[in-house]
């Protein structure tokens, strides 16, 4: 089995280079390709990017103009030569490591798609942001209501596929509506859906993090659009 991991960046210049060391040091037994799609960095990250472009089975594809999360991974899905797909963010709030308990429903054959729940199991948290918190599980809320569902973390990063799953869906929404609207569409295909407890180091918006109270209020509407409206 070969494992496609997929890197959006947008002005990671700080944290991409350690962000990569790991996920080509995750303990995993399968072959690894990593796609990385840069939205039009302003802050150096291109310069790093090019040092890595074709080495050790990292491809580098720019956008020229800044689109979003959602852009940046349909992009990817279009390289995608893998049997399995892993959705990585490029700062260090995810942890590669836990790529080996990602893949393991689907490696057993229980899985089709694999959500990383930031919510459920002991690993580490950090505690931050008690408001964004509440908005991730009233949004996962509405989105299993109408997707039947029983997800605890619709918003989490951590997204696995089977590729030929991951190549069925059309992503439409260029920004953080990817999150809703690709988990309506995997409710619709009738795959089988695992969830996972992983680790979560989350990150300040000093830091750099990027989503704000807009994208959780315009995620309202992707989650009306993608299930009632489809």
């Amino acid at each position: 089995m070969k494992v496609s991991v997929i890197i959006p960046v947008y002005n990671e210049r700080d944290t991409f280079e350690e962000l990569l060391a790991r996920v080509k040091a995750s303990p995993i037994k399968h072959a690894k390709e990593v796609i990385v799609v840069d939205d039009c960095s302003q802050d150096g990250t291109r310069e790093i990017l090019a040092r890595h472009d074709g080495v050790d089975g990292v491809r580098v594809f720019l956008h020229e103009k800044n689109q979003g999360k959602g852009a940046a991974i349909r992009t990817g899905q279009q390289h995608v030569t893998g049997d399995v797909v892993i959705i990585q963010d490029a700062d260090l709030e995810y942890d590669p490591d836990e790529y080996p308990k990602l893949l393991a429903p689907i490696e057993e054959d229980k899985a089709d798609v694999v959500y990383g729940s930031r919510f459920v199991g002991s690993s580490a948290h950090r505690v931050l942001y008690f408001w964004h918190m509440v908005a991730n599980k009233a949004l996962t809320l509405l989105s299993n209501m109408f997707s039947n569902l029983n997800l605890t973390d619709m918003e989490t990063c951590y997204k696995v596929f089977r590729a030929e799953v991951f190549k069925r869906i059309t992503i439409e929404e260029d920004r953080f509506g990817f999150e809703p609207e690709v988990t309506s569409k995997v409710a619709r295909m009738g795959v089988r859906v695992y969830e996972i407890g992983i680790a979560y180091a989350g990150r300040t918006f000093a830091q750099g993090k990027k989503i704000t109270w807009r994208d959780g209020a315009k995620a309202l509407w992707y989650i009306l659009k993608y299930n009632l409206f489809r």
